[in-house]
């Protein structure tokens, strides 16, 4: 397990797995947080988020320098990330352009790929929902689904949780056998 990412809708039990495999892992673990304690709602989530998790684990708050975070814990530590979604958020309130998050994502999800220690990175999918009727809620989703593609990508593992259980996600060309892969490089 190298760089494993936990996808699903609210509730659906991915920091809860997330915390599991922390617990279940024979050595260090450093759960790298994004959450911002912005309002009453976010500080008893994050108190929440806190009492679910060993206390001696180390903790780091990454609000918009994820990059910074991962590369500065020791490779033999497991690192959980959570999450990727109030990252998004964080990063496009900080006023970043979609292609600075993008390119953010991909720097990101490349350190955690090449680590030699574990990394577990949480995320909502947010684009099986309604349609958001605001361009920002329609750039948020669009946005945060390209980094859970980036960061997908670079996994060796990813699993959409819904109600507690996984599904396991796989390259959509190992089920399309026979069919061409179309050529990226086409305008």
């Amino acid at each position: 397990m190298t760089l494993t990412v936990l996808l699903g809708g609210a509730r659906s039990g991915k920091s809860l797995l997330a915390v599991d495999v922390g617990q279940r892992h024979d050595g260090p673990v450093c759960f790298v947080a994004t959450a911002p304690a912005i309002d009453d709602d976010m500080e008893q989530r994050i108190e929440r988020h806190r009492a679910e998790r060993p206390a001696y684990w180390m903790t780091v708050e990454a609000p918009i320098e994820l990059h910074d975070a991962l590369g500065g814990v020791g490779d033999d530590v497991l690192v959980i990330v959570d999450c990727l979604t109030l990252w998004v958020s964080n990063l496009m309130y900080a006023g970043r352009s979609d292609d600075q998050i993008r390119e953010a994502a991909a720097a990101a999800s490349a350190l955690a790929a090449g680590r030699a220690g574990p990394v577990v990175a949480v995320s909502n999918e947010v684009g099986m929902g309604i349609h958001p009727d605001t361009p920002l809620g329609r750039r948020y989703r669009d946005v945060l689904g390209w980094v859970n593609q980036t960061w997908v990508a670079a996994s060796t593992t990813s699993l959409l949780l819904v109600a507690g259980r996984a599904i396991e996600l796989t390259d959509p060309w190992q089920h399309l056998d026979g069919l061409r892969r179309p050529d990226t490089n086409r305008a």
